[in-house]
């Protein structure tokens, strides 16, 4: 069983910055993807950004330029470095890593940690 706890969610205003960190029970080695996804009420889950352990980084194009995910394997953490918010980047924030062993695929999610942009 994985573990994912978030932090750095919160209030601020529309153009300011956030950084949202999600540390993870287990070596990220053995994930293939670690990601960041949001939800509103009402709403889908949506992927916001990935961190493939092959392959280039994945953004939506929502947050092409503002938003960008790193990885650090010494913490074992997944962090969003959000910038330019907006009022429409309000959501609950998920992290989520994907783990293959042998045929099978499992997904981890973590309790998710409310960004909320106002002023």
């Amino acid at each position: 069983q994985v573990q994912l706890v978030e932090s750095g969610g919160g209030l601020v205003q529309p153009g300011g910055s956030l950084r949202l960190s999600c540390a993870a029970s287990t070596n990220v080695f053995f994930f293939n993807v670690m990601a960041w996804y949001r939800q509103t009420p009402g709403k889908e889950r949506e992927l916001v950004a990935a961190y493939p352990r092959v392959g280039s980084r994945i953004y939506a194009d929502f947050v092409k330029g503002r938003f960008t995910i790193s990885r650090d394997t010494a913490k074992n953490t997944v962090d969003l470095q959000m910038n330019s918010l907006k009022p429409e980047d309000t959501a609950v924030y998920y992290c989520n890593v994907e783990r293959v062993v042998g045929e099978t695929t499992t997904h981890y999610w973590g309790q998710g940690t409310q960004v909320t942009v106002s002023s």
